[in-house]
């Protein structure tokens, strides 16, 4: 198949999409019925489930979950349109419009000869295209927080606001878990203030983040790797303690360790 005909297929099949969209709106009582409100906690469901499909590595399932979303887009664009706020076709204008604006190294005179100049121009153009009085105003407020402290660091660096060497961003690490230990590492039954260690545990944990980022890993990613591996190890624990006719809640450490290092090695 050429590239004009493939792109013709593509095109028909965009257009297959909005047609069923049209005459489920008109007919089908649920989709009748739904509003741009009523539709919001369903695509923050579909976009965690897209999520879960790449960390799996489903390519399968990616499409699926793609093709999930894509529906949310253009079911609030159908809605829009009978609000006679926008469509379709303006959502995708807008998105052009600004994709060429944000690229001015490519559709304009600008020189970005690496990934970290573009970065930074993105931010730059975003900021003025905005009327943010701050660089960090961008960031959605309702975003989890380790994603949001990766946000905000990368906005801050868009601007030049950033350490200049990894081993830096590391020695404020140390000192951070320094800190923490020495004033919330107590004894047993010693009393701490509560507030004052969440505060010391979110700079150490933001300390980390910034690290992570320094070398090209991404933190929330790597978490919810280590959540699916123990997730796995202790189902796989759960599993042997019941072919052993074992009940997990009346195991010892001890016995359960055993399991537990079995599961590592599968």
């Amino acid at each position: 198949m050429s590239d004009l005909s493939h792109r013709k297929s593509q095109l028909d099949s965009f257009d297959r999409l909005l047609t069923i969209m049209d005459e489920l709106r008109e007919q089908c009582p649920w989709d009748r019925k739904q509003t741009i409100e009523s539709l919001r906690h369903l695509t923050i469901e579909e976009t965690f489930e897209l999520s879960d499909a790449i960390l799996e590595n489903n390519l399968e399932e990616i499409k699926k979950e793609l093709g999930d979303i894509l529906l949310h887009i253009v079911f609030y664009s159908k809605i829009g349109a009978e609000k006679q706020a926008f469509d379709i076709g303006t959502v995708i204008d807008s998105l052009c419009e600004k994709l060429i604006r944000r690229h001015p190294h490519i559709y304009s005179d600008t020189v970005a000869k690496d990934e970290e100049t573009v970065k930074q121009n993105w931010e730059k153009i975003k900021l003025s295209e905005k009327g943010n009085t701050s660089v960090l105003g961008g960031v959605p407020k309702s975003l989890p927080a380790l994603i949001k402290a990766m946000r905000i660091q990368e906005k801050a660096r868009g601007v030049g606001f950033d350490w200049e060497e990894k081993h830096q961003v590391w020695e404020k690490v140390e000192e951070e878990m320094q800190e923490f230990k020495e004033e919330f590492n107590t004894l047993e039954g010693q009393e701490i203030d509560k507030i004052k260690a969440t505060g010391e545990f979110g700079d150490l944990l933001f300390s980390l983040i910034n690290y992570a980022r320094f070398i090209d890993i991404n933190p929330e990613e790597a978490l919810e790797r280590t959540n699916l591996k123990f997730i796995k190890r202790f189902q796989y624990l759960e599993q042997a303690a019941k072919t052993a006719g074992r009940k997990i809640e009346d195991m010892s450490l001890a016995e359960m360790d055993v399991y537990w290092e079995e599961a590592k090695k599968l």
